[in-house]
């Protein structure tokens, strides 16, 4: 999941020939009336046994409660329900529990995050879930602290701190609880953080076992459970190289998954840091285990197996996106599986027992760092000019850094056979850096080895809206049998919500344009299609009471794709930011209120005043620090100040005050002193009132007011 400057080119994504379904079956039984884990169940396929909601019945469906929420940011939680209760987490990793039929309020914790560690989150201050197990409640924060709840009263039980803080780590995924033990990951690789999964005791939170991702810079044994696959394999795939300084990144940022039947726990790698293998590992070797899955023995840590889908990497291509379990017909013999399709493109069937690659095959079109896979070796077959790092010329990546998929859950029907993919298509440009600014390591900003001005776009309309019309998104039912995608559904935006299948033979999704959708999951046809107001990235779930089935999702934009894609959001721009918990049931009839009536921006640039070599460093210096935060060419989001129109950009002092001094710490914009100089503060206000004078003249479509 990341935060990164895009780069304008065109390409396409089709829909390729039906094909069998699967092998597996399920009953439409009404059994397992709740969703107690954010993937449903240990498997994480996010299929519901559920069809009183069915094919024939879903266009009924209407509001059944809502409850706004109180951070207009991103909300990328699954709601999760047991004995009655939903439970979610929000925003600056707060907690709410409502009575899941009337949406009664029991309880909200907010563990009261220091709003400048938003600094340190690569990409929002979100939080993807809570795990619940005999009555009490487990979540992660973004300043790293595990902390446990009574699910019932919401009294904080126990809390640890997992990680640094004086390191940019941060936590943002969900944890899990497995065997009496709580796991979790975290994030921070852009920023220079060595990644790790810790295993805690659910009684009293104290560390069980702790399995590092990437080997020791000192060289020497962590006391913990990786050591030993360190010391006989791993540690030799790594070269001389920044990682030393950095930590090598690696983190484990969301995607951690239980076998129940095999008694071994799955869990995804990220991207190593710098991203740019040649000064991370000076061009050589794998560097395991960035970009794997890994199986570890839950009890002890100890390695199992790893299967690494992107080895040596160099593009941001995560291993942490969704992981599901399933068993699939291979060569005549039925085999345990794991489905995953990362960021790289490919969609991969891996042997769950031992980490036999059994299949990788695209599941979007357009992928062009590398032609396929080799069967023989289970490593991808690049194309050469995918390595920036080696050629030295600019590279524009089919997917970029943000994925052909990113964190937003894919689901899994086992009757139909098909995996829902929320893929998308948002090409990447990649440079090796050559200015001294992103070269530098600093503490503040991301540290990623490539040259960010090239993510700024050019004052060429043209180019513009050729971004806009190359970010796309796509709903991609994919056959992992066939290895072919079987039906998809285009949408005019990328950066849409996670998936939710159910035995109604339905797929439920909702999108950044804000419309929740429901389709045919064996034949793809489109049957529901309702406004939410508000832009939709989280994945919905679904339940029982009483004889009456309910669909529960959050609303609001946010994530890494919004913070930095300024014209390239396209549709997704202009639709509100509001934040909400919204419940659906069969003739349910409460409405939102009204859209507040949209207020005019008054747009007045400041008189330029700055010479083209001042807004050159500007420009640069907002590459490096800025760009993660406030949009490629400081092209506003929507949730974080749009800069272009910011009341303080005609001050030079009101705006030093707050990039140098920190005068917004505690809404997450720390000062910049120990980075930046005072000159070059300067320039960037230049460079923001010339992004504004031109976007002013070119482009005044993109003057509207964006709501909320």
């Amino acid at each position: 999941m990341r935060r990164i400057g895009i780069f304008a080119a065109l390409c396409l994504l089709a829909a390729c020939q039906k094909a069998e379904p699967g092998a597996e079956t399920t009953s439409a039984s009404n059994e397992n009336t709740e969703w107690s884990n954010i993937g449903f169940d240990a498997k994480e396929q996010r299929h519901s046994p559920l069809d009183k909601i069915n094919e024939s019945n879903v266009g009924e469906l209407g509001i059944a409660w809502f409850k706004d929420l109180p951070d207009a940011r991103g909300q990328e939680a699954t709601p999760v329900v047991v004995d009655g209760k939903m439970y979610i987490s929000t925003a600056w990793s707060k907690v709410f529990a409502y009575d899941a039929k009337t949406g009664k309020e029991l309880w909200s914790y907010d563990p009261e995050v220091p709003g400048e560690k938003a600094v340190d989150a690569c990409c929002d201050v979100v939080n993807r879930g809570v795990a619940i197990s005999r009555g009490k409640l487990f979540f992660g924060t973004i300043d790293g602290r595990l902390i446990a709840l009574d699910a019932n009263t919401g009294a904080r039980l126990w809390e640890t701190q997992t990680t640094d803080n004086s390191k940019p780590y941060t936590i943002t995924g969900a944890p899990r609880v497995v065997k009496n033990m709580v796991i979790i990951g975290n994030g921070g690789a852009e920023f220079g953080v060595r990644g790790y999964l810790t295993a805690y005791d659910v009684g009293d939170g104290s560390q069980k076992w702790r399995f590092y991702t990437v080997p020791n810079p000192e060289g020497k044994p962590d006391g913990a459970a990786s050591d030993e696959i360190f010391e006989k394999a791993a540690a030799k795939t790594w070269s001389d190289g920044e990682w030393k300084e950095s930590g090598g990144g690696g983190t484990v940022w969301d995607s951690i998954v239980y076998d129940e039947e095999l008694d071994q726990l799955y869990f995804g790698v990220g991207n190593g840091n710098p991203w740019n293998h040649s000064l991370r590992s000076g061009g050589e070797g794998d560097n395991l285990f960035l970009s794997s899955v890994v199986a570890v023995n839950p009890d002890t840590g100890k390695y199992l197996w790893h299967y690494q889908e992107t080895p040596g990497e160099n593009w941001d291509y995560t291993a942490t996106q969704h992981i599901i379990q399933a068993e699939l017909e291979v060569g005549g013999k039925m085999r345990k599986v794991l489905y995953h399709a990362p960021k790289n493109g490919f969609f991969f069937v891996i042997d769950r027992i031992d980490g036999t690659l059994i299949s990788a095959e695209p599941f979007v079109d357009g992928i062009n760092w590398a032609t396929g896979y080799d069967m023989a070796t289970g490593r991808p077959i690049e194309t050469p000019e995918a390595r920036y790092n080696k050629t030295g010329e600019p590279f524009i990546a089919i997917p970029g850094a943000l994925g052909a998929h990113n964190w937003h859950p894919m689901s899994y029907n086992p009757k139909t056979g098909l995996v829902y993919i929320p893929a998308q298509q948002i090409p990447q440009g990649y440079i090796n850096p050559t200015s001294e600014i992103d070269k530098k390591r600093e503490r503040l900003g991301f540290n990623v080895g490539i040259g960010w001005a090239i993510g700024q776009l050019p004052d060429d309309k043209d180019v513009y809206k050729a971004a806009v019309a190359s970010t796309t998104g796509k709903l991609v039912a994919f056959n992992p049998k066939t290895g072919k995608v079987e039906w998809s559904a285009d949408y005019p935006a990328a950066w849409n919500g996670g998936t939710m299948t159910t035995a109604g033979n339905l797929v439920f999704q909702g999108t950044s344009v804000g419309l929740f959708k429901a389709y045919a999951a064996d034949s793809g046809k489109e049957l529901l299609s309702l406004d939410m107001q508000s832009g939709i990235v989280s994945a919905p779930s679904t339940y029982m009471i009483d004889g009456e089935q309910y669909v529960a999702f959050l609303t609001s934009k946010g994530g890494a794709f919004p913070l930095v894609a300024g014209v390239a959001g396209g549709a997704s721009r202009k639709v509100p930011n509001i934040p909400r918990l919204v419940v659906l049931k069969l003739g349910g009839k409460t409405q939102f209120p009204a859209l507040p009536a949209k207020t005019e921006i008054a747009w007045n640039p400041p008189e330029q005043t700055g010479t083209p070599a001042q807004i050159a460093d500007g420009k640069a210096v907002f590459g490096r620090y800025c760009i993660v935060c406030h949009g490629d060419s400081a092209i506003g989001n929507g949730f974080t100040p749009d800069l272009r129109v910011s009341g303080v950009l005609p001050d030079k002092e009101a705006w030093a005050s707050i990039v140098a001094g920190g005068a917004l710490k505690q809404h997450g914009m720390v000062g910049f002193t120990s980075q930046v100089k005072a000159e070059q503060v300067e320039n960037t206000r230049l460079y923001v009132i010339d992004r504004s004078i031109w976007t002013k003249a070119n482009l005044p479509e993109m003057t509207a007011p964006m709501t909320r």
